[in-house]
Order: structure tokens, then C-alpha cells, then sequence
């Protein structure tokens, strides 16, 4: 696959991650480790599906190390679980601010990569598109409470693991990206044992609910896993950190659609940051300053 194809394959699942944080809330009231066993476990079965379908099931589990198995099981289970318990302990407008700097970390953090280089221009453009993330999740908040200090605090090392996850994927790229279906069943199993030992079972309610919890297994938790994969390790890395800044566009779009917030002129300027600093970021790629 072409390093643009694959960039290009990992902003869909960038497009899948706009709808996280909608699908998050509508899964409420369902506790932060069984939310993620139950979304985990659909991520998986699509995997599995797709490895079967090619014929390959039984040699799947082939030549993956315990390093793989850390990285990956780590990534996708820490961050979602910090992620989720984030959103359940501060408001979803300041927790997102705050876990919504990966971007910037997986830019910054990307130029310790063998054969990248980090630009100015990169820094440039991910710094403008995290003013135009941080002002669609920032408006109309009513600032940071330190009462919810745990929440921001949660979003703040899910933001670093997440980074860390995308990033170090590069250093695993002969591992294939079938390997995530894995990940994610290991992820699911871990999540249930520590919901078993820490929360109390609460399931959703009606099919909203239930429509949720199948809808972040299906997208956000499922097949943008597979995608993202394939671009951190033959894509435009850095490119790929500074459009990830269209999730919260993307996101406050469809909540709009769906009623639950109203349109604004923050949103507007908030368009024209994100989309400056993606074609800044991209510019750079093909420049040598």
C-alpha cells in the first residue's frame, strides 16, 4: 500500500473516533470496564470475521512477541478505560480538551522515528489545530473545576498512552495489522476480569443504550483500530496526528445533528484553525525547512 493510501486509511478511522464521545454518553449509565469488555469484544469478532474470511485464522497468532502483545493490549485497553472513565468523572466539554492533545503528542513525539523528521511546520500547524479543537470543547464551558481534578487527570495520561501507542506502533510494523483482532479480545477479557473485581454490572438501558454499546464495538472501538493501524505504520505519521484534530469538528457537528447542542460562530473559526493547521501540517511534508 502507497504511504498516501495508508495515510488516507487512517483518517477514516479518525472519522469513526468523531463519534466516541456521542456514543460514550448514550451508553451511560454502564460502568467504565464493562463498557470496555462489552465494546472490545465486538472490535474483536470483527476481526476475527475478517481474518476467517481470508482464510488465515489458524496461523494468525503467528510471530507476535510479548512486546506487540504489550503495546497493543496496553494502547487500546489503557487508553479506553482512561478515556471512558475520564468523561464519567468531569464534563465531557474539559475531560476532551485534555485527552484531545494525543494529536499534538503523536506530532511531537513522531520525530524520534527512524526516517521522520519533525518541521517547524509541523509544530506550527498541530498547535493551530489544537486552538481549533480546544475552542469547540472549550466554548461555552464553565472552565476547569479543580472538584474534577481525577476526571482531568485520567484524560491527561490517556492523551500520553494513546501518543505513545501510535507512535511506538511504527516500531512493530511487521507485525500485520491482523494482529489488533487479538488485541482487542485480549483488551476485552482483561476489562471483564477487572469489572468482575471492581464496578458493579449495570447494562444499558433500552436500545439506545444497547445501540451504543454496539455502535462504539462496530466504529470508534472496532474497525478504526484496524484502519488507524494501518496508517501509523505506512502512513504520513505527523500528517495523520494534525488532521486527528477533526475528530472534535466532526464530533460537535453530529451533536448538533443530533439536537443536542446548537450551532455557533466559534464553530466556524473553530473550522478554519483545523483545516489551516491540517494544510500547514501537510504542506511540511512535502517541504524541506
Amino acid at each position: 500500500m502507497s504511504r498516501n493510501r495508508a495515510t488516507l486509511t487512517g483518517f477514516f478511522a479518525v472519522l469513526f473516533w468523531s463519534a466516541l464521545a456521542l456514543l460514550t454518553v448514550a451508553a451511560a449509565p454502564v460502568p467504565p470496564f464493562q463498557l470496555n469488555a462489552m465494546a472490545f469484544l465486538v472490535g474483536g469478532i470483527i476481526g476475527l470475521g475478517w481474518i476467517g474470511a481470508r482464510g488465515g485464522l489458524a496461523g494468525s497468532l503467528g510471530g507476535i512477541g510479548w512486546p506487540a502483545w504489550l503495546l497493543g493490549v496496553g494502547g487500546l485497553f489503557g487508553y479506553h478505560f482512561l478515556y471512558f472513565s475520564a468523561l464519567r468523572l468531569a464534563p465531557a466539554a474539559e475531560a476532551g480538551l485534555i485527552a484531545y492533545f494525543w494529536p499534538l503528542l503523536i506530532v511531537l513525539f513522531s520525530g524520534l522515528l527512524p526516517g521522520e523528521k519533525l518541521r517547524a511546520m509541523h509544530v506550527a500547524g498541530a498547535l493551530i489545530s489544537l486552538s481549533g479543537a480546544g475552542l469547540i470543547l472549550w466554548g461555552g464551558g464553565a472552565g476547569f473545576d479543580p472538584g474534577y481534578a481525577p476526571g482531568y487527570l485520567l484524560a491527561a495520561i490517556g492523551a500520553l498512552t494513546w501518543a505513545s501507542y501510535s507512535v511506538l506502533s511504527r516500531r512493530v510494523g511487521h507485525i500485520p495489522t491482523t494482529s489488533v483482532a487479538w488485541f482487542c479480545l485480549a483488551a476485552s477479557g482483561l476489562s471483564l476480569l477487572a469489572h468482575l473485581a471492581f464496578e458493579v454490572t449495570i447494562w444499558p438501558e433500552g436500545a439506545i443504550g444497547w445501540a451504543a454499546v454496539l455502535g462504539l464495538g462496530l466504529g470508534p472501538v472496532g474497525l478504526a483500530f484496524y484502519l488507524w493501524d494501518i496508517g501509523v505504520k505506512q502512513g504520513d505519521i505527523q500528517l495523520l496526528g494534525v488532521v486527528s484534530y477533526a475528530a472534535p469538528l466532526l464530533s460537535t457537528l453530529i451533536l448538533i445533528a443530533f439536537g443536542i447542542t446548537a450551532p455557533t460562530q466559534s464553530l466556524l473559526l473553530a473550522a478554519v484553525l483545523i483545516t489551516a493547521g491540517a494544510a500547514l501540517a501537510a504542506r511540511a511534508g512535502r517541504r524541506n525547512i
